[in-house]
């Protein structure tokens, strides 16, 4: 059963994510909360898979949430609830931990799978979107600096498993492409997360953004 949390300032749509979820034999809303310090505490209380995090809310707001939440032993897998995708406080909460994000208009049927596939640990991002945030980002030259910086510390192997993240290719994609083993890809995934400083592999995809890899 995946454990999954709603956080949103409006009941409403707390309500109706429930509504969605509670629908699917495997997925149970556990717990919600309408701030982000609400989040937090709902998170320590219900030890959720998933949350489903708004980020426009009164009081904390849920980038601050997020971060909180990442610091966290064994951290939930974060996904954002957000209304536009190429809204700047999606780009701040991928940067601060958030494993991907999901349009509040998402049909019911996309959404539990979409919350599927974030409990077993793959990004809830399209290419497409990543790239369009990335462009929108206001800090690039910085962010560009930062990325080339730690990806010196990573060997040849690395940097082209980093730039297969960079498209949001899974291990088995990534796999396929560069004749490894599924086994040996999530080392190289494992391995580089510790040397980028990345809490996920959405951060890593979006350090090769910004590192300019396959672009």
């Amino acid at each position: 059963m995946i454990r999954v949390v709603v956080v949103d300032d409006e009941p409403m749509v707390c309500a109706h994510l429930k509504t969605i979820l509670g629908s699917a034999d495997d997925v149970e809303v556990v717990d919600e909360a309408h701030d982000g310090a609400e989040g937090v505490e709902a998170v320590v209380r219900s030890r959720p898979d998933v949350v489903l995090m708004d980020l426009r809310m009164p009081k904390v707001d849920g980038i601050a949430a997020i971060e909180r939440i990442v610091k966290m032993s064994d951290p939930p897998v974060v996904v954002v609830l957000t209304t536009f995708d190429a809204d700047q406080y999606v780009l701040r909460a991928l940067r601060v931990g958030a494993s991907g994000f999901l349009v509040k208009s998402t049909p019911p049927a996309d959404l539990i799978g979409l919350v599927r596939v974030a409990a077993e640990g793959h990004t809830v991002l399209s290419p497409i979107a990543a790239r369009r945030l990335i462009a929108a980002s206001a800090d690039s030259q910085k962010a560009h600096d930062r990325a080339r910086s730690l990806i010196a510390t990573l060997t040849e192997r690395e940097g082209e498993v980093l730039a297969c993240l960079g498209e949001g290719l899974s291990n088995a994609q990534i796999a396929a492409r560069l004749y490894l083993s599924e086994a040996t890809v999530k080392g190289y995934v494992s391995r580089m997360l510790v040397k980028l400083e990345c809490a996920n592999r959405t951060q890593a995809g979006l350090l090769a953004h910004d590192a300019g890899l396959g672009s």
